[in-house]
């Protein structure tokens, strides 16, 4: 499914096909891509324990010694790649995909012996998985939000919130001496305004934020030039609006951390990645979408954002910047190994219920 044109980088003795420089925005799903890359050099399956070399996942060769099995299997390309309109025809080899791995998954020994529950499966798109994602509910899904999944399906104390894989270029030399001063635009915002469900508030929000000079509300579509241009207006603002798009989530909120504006996060039911290790209040502003659509309530609370407070956060979006790269190699920190550390820290809860459910004469007596 992916590009092979592109020279393929040698990886553990074997060629992987870099991802597609032209892949616009099937790039901010690829997180089973980068998951996958982390575990490729030393060959075999993988484990949690972290490396020396500060790896927080490790491929072993005896399945018996992992903790956890990775499932490689690129459900969001797989959607992207085959019908992506969803009524197309070519939606049958996705579903057709899936069951197949189900197949591969049920005659496994290892999956059998969890009922998958220590299996690792991205399915980070909405919409990955679609046909037969309740079939794989008992595993650690790696996931951008909740917005699409039945609650008995995936939920976070269970599942794994992943970060999108940023669209515009990192701010890597954001070192001007005077950074508030130099970011004229107060907030800026530029993609699409008409979205579904939670969505409908970039809808309204058009004619709340009509009439400031210094407020950038622009319709966009996610093609090379948009992407520069968000690029170039996160840079040059002091805030950028987060509203809820199809789901909670959006690529939008990851390109605005990389370019160091400060998030302004509108969703009452957002959900975020690294949450138990990273405080988003230190860098962020959060509004209901009530107070959002409140006419001159959320611009007015932006500027009484004074100067000092501004550039803490400002210098907490680049210290925390790191943390949502995803690249390879892998450097300790960087996004994918965040991932595998929370795929960590959703172990032991893994461990009771296997080791319950393999002694308890009644399931789930606790529930009757």
């Amino acid at each position: 499914m992916l590009d092979r044109s592109e020279a393929a980088a040698e990886v553990g003795g074997r060629r992987f096909p870099p991802w597609p420089q032209n892949s616009g925005l099937k790039r901010q799903h690829s997180v089973e891509y980068w998951m996958m890359a982390s575990l490729l050099p030393d060959g075999g399956v993988a484990t949690a324990t972290v490396s020396k070399d500060g790896r927080e996942a490790v491929r072993v060769a005896d399945p018996e010694a992992a903790e956890a099995f990775f499932v490689p299997f690129f459900s969001s390309l797989s959607f992207n790649t085959h019908g992506h309109n969803m009524t197309d025809p070519e939606t049958e080899v996705d579903r057709q995909l899936q069951v197949d791995l189900l197949k591969i998954l049920s005659d496994s020994k290892y999956y059998q012996r969890s009922g998958g529950r220590d299996h690792v499966i991205p399915v980070h798109h909405p919409n990955a998985f679609r046909f037969l994602r309740e079939q794989i509910n008992s595993s650690i899904l790696v996931v951008a939000d909740f917005g699409r999944c039945p609650k008995n399906v995936s939920f976070l104390s269970k599942d794994v919130v992943a970060p999108y894989v940023h669209v515009v270029d990192s701010f890597l030399d954001d070192n001007n001496a005077n950074p508030f001063e130099s970011r004229p635009t107060l907030l800026f915002f530029h993609g699409r305004t008409v979205r579904k469900d939670e969505g409908i508030v970039r809808a309204k929000l058009v004619s709340v934020l009509m009439g400031y000079d210094d407020v950038r509300y622009e319709e966009s579509h996610a093609n090379g030039e948009g992407i520069k241009a968000s690029s170039e207006g996160m840079r040059s603002s002091k805030f950028c609006l987060h509203p809820a798009g199809d789901t909670p989530s959006s690529c939008r909120l990851f390109d605005a951390i990389v370019s160091h504006c400060v998030p302004v996060i509108v969703s009452d039911r957002i959900e975020l990645p690294f949450e138990d290790e990273i405080d988003y209040r230190d860098f962020s502003l959060f509004f209901s979408i009530k107070e959002a659509l409140q006419p001159g309530f959320m611009v007015g609370q932006l500027r009484k954002v004074e100067k000092e407070k501004w550039i803490k956060m400002w210098t907490c979006l680049k210290e925390v910047s790191h943390h949502f790269e995803f690249q390879y190699p892998l450097k300790r920190g960087d996004a994918v190994n965040m991932i595998w550390r929370q795929v960590r820290h959703k172990l032991p809860s893994v461990n009771l219920a296997v080791h319950r459910s393999g002694r308890l004469k009644i399931p789930d007596w606790w529930n009757r």
